[in-house]
């Protein structure tokens, strides 16, 4: 490597003294290769047009020497076959851009034909260095495999792999997919405070940081709902927010601890009107990116019930075991494994994350969810202990959380009490007390539905990927 970098940099020296700027400012009026692919696909084998074309890129290949040669440049959109000859460029460029390194950028004048074997190609009438590689390109030929490689640095999985670059172009489709849905269904776009004086919204660890303006403690926020519930107070009756959260977690194939979500919701609308948009708004994602995986994500989904979900899979009735000795004894009893989970709640949410969410395959909601497991949902209107609240699934994974949301301000205060004798019990993901928020919903707030979906976990399923680390451009890593 050292003789490589070396080479590179005596190569640097020598253009800067032949008078080459190896870093110029800027390079206006370049096209998209993939503009100029599609603009000449009538052009037969051999065929030469008078269409002259601006591109630039990274040189990824070359072939041959002497009077003629070939190289290849890529850009984000596609890659293009150039033609150096001596006769149009000249001795002095011709050899000073066959001399250039495979991973420099190059911008290219050129004007288009057909190869005699079929491949469109610029025959070079210009160039110029846009930016010396100092560095040698990945193996063009084995691509990056190596995992810790792709993922501490993804320029060069991106610069290798072009499954990654198609990958991350797909998200980005897929996020706005998201946005044009909710934008043409009347909901409005806003932002929210990232670091928050409390956080909330979720039953999980905060990360923290020391405010020093204000000389106090602030929180990376772990959802955006008790904010956006807020403006739903305010009026504006059908909000979202697309962005980043951040929970205290563990690193595993489905987590990342800064993570993707987008939230909306909706006045007047409850938990099945939500479950509505969520198919919906999913549906039109996997169509606009052109999905054509195993999973039908065409509305409607398959619906079920977690006490069915639980008991079909498991046996047991979780709700007739309404405490933690009793269900303890009814898992025992089956001989199912779980974690020793301290609280009741605690081990129905295991059942579910092993027993039955690796069964859930087909887009799928799982309703009515128990008031133990959801702080924030508004009681169910016809079973006692139970909360209006959905998950969705598909492929395995939970991508999306939604309730008819609470706007009773005294229950929702007894509901923060709960969650405060549970912290001072030990547990450390219970929900901190927002007074604040209860003092916006003595304002009143109208029947409201809200729900949280996933982006990462969205695209690994559009994606056909199975870790969350491929799906976000710098994961978290431990050291190695």
């Amino acid at each position: 490597m050292d003789d490589f970098l070396s080479a590179r940099r005596e190569k640097l020296e020598r253009l800067r003294a032949e008078g080459v700027e190896p870093f110029p400012h800027v390079y206006e009026g370049v096209e998209p290769i993939a503009s100029v692919l599609l603009a000449h696909e009538g052009l037969e084998a051999g065929e030469d047009s008078d269409a002259t074309h601006r591109v630039a890129g990274r040189l990824a290949a070359r072939r041959g020497q002497g009077k003629m040669a070939w190289l290849d440049l890529v850009d984000r959109s596609g890659r293009i076959q150039l033609q150096s000859r001596v006769d149009v460029l000249g001795p002095e460029s011709h050899e000073r851009l066959l001399s250039l390194d495979l991973g420099d950028l190059v911008g290219v004048d050129g004007t288009a034909f057909r190869s005699k074997r079929g491949e469109l190609s610029l025959r070079v009438t210009r160039w110029e260095l846009l930016a010396k590689s100092l560095r040698p390109p990945p193996d063009k030929y084995h691509g990056l495999h190596d995992v810790e490689t792709r993922y501490r640095q993804r320029e060069l999985d991106l610069m290798a792999n072009e499954d990654t670059r198609d990958l991350f172009l797909l998200r980005a489709r897929v996020i706005a997919a998201v946005r044009r849905f909710l934008d043409e269904h009347g909901f409005v776009e806003v932002e929210t405070p990232v670091l928050q004086p409390l956080y909330g919204g979720a039953m999980a660890r905060p990360f923290t940081t020391h405010y020093n303006a204000l000389d106090s403690t602030f929180y990376l926020r772990i959802a955006t709902e008790l904010y956006l519930k807020r403006l739903i107070v305010g009026g504006l009756e059908r909000v979202y927010e697309l962005g980043k959260d951040f929970r205290n977690e563990g690193l595993s194939p489905k987590h990342n601890p800064e993570f993707t979500m987008v939230e909306f919701y909706e006045a007047y609308a409850d938990y099945r009107l939500i479950a509505e948009r969520c198919e919906q708004l999913v549906a039109y994602a996997a169509h606009t990116v052109g999905y054509a995986g195993p999973l039908d994500f065409t509305p409607p989904w398959r619906r079920e019930t977690l006490q069915d979900a639980i008991r079909d899979r498991t046996g047991i009735d979780v709700l007739a075991s309404r405490d933690r000795d009793a269900l303890r004894r009814e898992i025992e009893a089956k001989g199912l494994e779980v974690p020793p989970e301290d609280t009741w709640a605690q081990l129905v949410d295991a059942l579910l994350s092993r027993y039955v969410e690796p069964d859930l395959q087909q887009p799928t909601f799982l309703f009515d969810y128990p008031v133990e497991l959801s702080p924030f949902a508004k009681g169910h209107r016809e079973v006692d202990g139970l909360v209006e609240r959905f998950e969705a699934f598909a492929g395995g994974i939970e991508i999306a959380n939604a309730f008819t949301e609470l706007n009773d301000p005294d229950e929702q205060r007894a509901r923060f009490e709960a969650q405060t004798r549970a912290e001072a019990a030990g547990d450390e993901e219970a929900h901190p007390y927002d007074e604040g928020f209860v003092r916006a919903l003595e304002h009143g707030m109208p029947p409201t539905g809200g729900i949280g979906i996933g982006i990462d976990r969205l695209v690994m399923l559009l994606s056909g990927t199975s870790a969350i680390r491929e799906v976000v451009l710098f994961p978290a890593l431990r050291d190695t």
